[in-house]
């Protein structure tokens, strides 16, 4: 399986390969990976679209998370109109679709003589017991928390509610490690916007329970952790072997495949990070001299309070085929800080488990 472009997914359907449209903006990396079921529907009426597939859900840990985007407003529909929303139990849908502003938001809802906007996003990021949103940048998702905030002035209170789709969980976060500005909305906004994170079970034949669980934000750890600093993993492509000067130190073989690198800073972590992504710049680290002979394949922040860069760099040696020694870690006890793998680790579940454990379940 893989992600051709941002909506379209190639798979195979009964021995052949297929592309499947996927209505979901989000990267979803932890979830296509290779080897995953996939659920699709095949749609009767193609009209101008490229594929007549259409891609509704994925098995995690062997039950389905629904990618479906719009699907989840059917969800928040059905919820609302049984009256399974915890906050909302005597809202009544008004309109679906209203225009306020620059915004289009999902439901108009009046709660006895108070209207309520509400929007709705769906939910697929989660560990083992907190799940986060987004999974990419949405500059859409803090504009919308922006006017949301903004309509309580006029007398109608916004809200937001987070389908998670995934049952087991206790927590929900904004991913501050993704788009920190979201994150920074979001504590911003919370005494004016309801913010409603609900986690709902699928059934193996796509059914919905009725079964709602009301996630607690925990905002104290929000706080902490929303600032830009923390350790980071970059992943480097290099398409041939290399013999590579670092610095005045030594030259190094290092064999075509990935590199993930594993540093850290603990005030401007955006900035560091954007240093590495760019070519022209003085050479200072040893990471400067492979950046020059490499690709960027993926910069993942993983903000934090506390410093984690040698834990991280453990955990990421038990994903090497190979390290290189000595390599950015002169400033503390470890062996290296860079890791080889011969194949691409966006695609290892291994991987995305690291990441999760480190963004996510390190603070339960």
């Amino acid at each position: 399986m893989e992600r051709p472009n941002r909506f379209l997914v190639r798979c195979e359907r009964r021995g052949r390969q297929i592309d499947a449209f996927l209505p979901n903006s989000g990267r979803l990396q932890e979830l296509l990976l290779p080897g995953r079921l996939l659920h699709v529907i095949e749609e009767e009426k193609r009209g101008t679209r490229k594929t007549a597939y259409t891609v509704v859900a994925v098995d995690r840990d062997g039950a389905p998370v629904v990618l479906h985007t719009l699907k989840t407003n059917a969800v928040a529909r059905y919820l609302l109109d049984q009256r399974l929303i915890p906050g909302l139990e005597d809202a009544e849908i008004v309109k679906q679709e209203k225009t306020v502003g620059h915004s289009r938001f999902d439901f108009l809802l009046k709660r006895g003589r108070e209207e309520v906007l509400l929007e709705v996003k769906s939910c697929t990021l989660f560990g083992k017991r907190v799940a986060m949103f987004p999974d990419a940048i949405t500059a859409r998702g803090e504009r919308h928390l922006r006017e949301l905030a903004h309509a309580g002035q006029k007398g109608a209170r916004g809200a937001v509610l987070f389908v998670v789709h995934w049952p087991a969980l206790d927590f929900f976060m904004p991913d501050f490690h993704t788009d920190l500005r979201f994150a920074e909305t979001f504590l911003a906004v919370r005494d004016s916007v309801s913010l409603i994170p609900i986690a709902v079970r699928w059934q193996g034949d796509l059914s919905l329970s009725d079964e709602v669980r009301l996630l607690d934000i925990p905002w104290t750890q929000i706080e902490r952790e929303t600032r830009d600093r923390g350790s980071y993993i970059l992943i480097l492509k290099i398409g041939e072997d290399r013999h590579l000067p670092f610095g005045t130190e030594r030259i190094s073989f290092l064999p075509r495949g990935f590199y993930l690198y594993v540093g850290s800073a603990m005030r401007n972590l955006t900035a560091r990070m954007e240093r590495h992504v760019r070519l022209r710049k003085r050479y200072h680290w040893h990471i400067d001299w492979l950046r020059a002979v490499s690709e960027v394949h993926g910069v993942y922040p993983i903000r934090s309070s506390s410093r984690i860069e040698c834990e991280l760099a453990e955990a990421i040696s038990g994903l090497a085929d190979w390290s290189v020694p000595g390599f950015g870690c002169s400033d503390c006890s470890c062996t290296t800080h860079l890791f080889g793998l011969a194949d691409d680790p966006l695609r290892s579940e291994g991987f995305h488990r690291v990441l999760q454990y480190f963004r996510m379940d390190r603070l339960f």
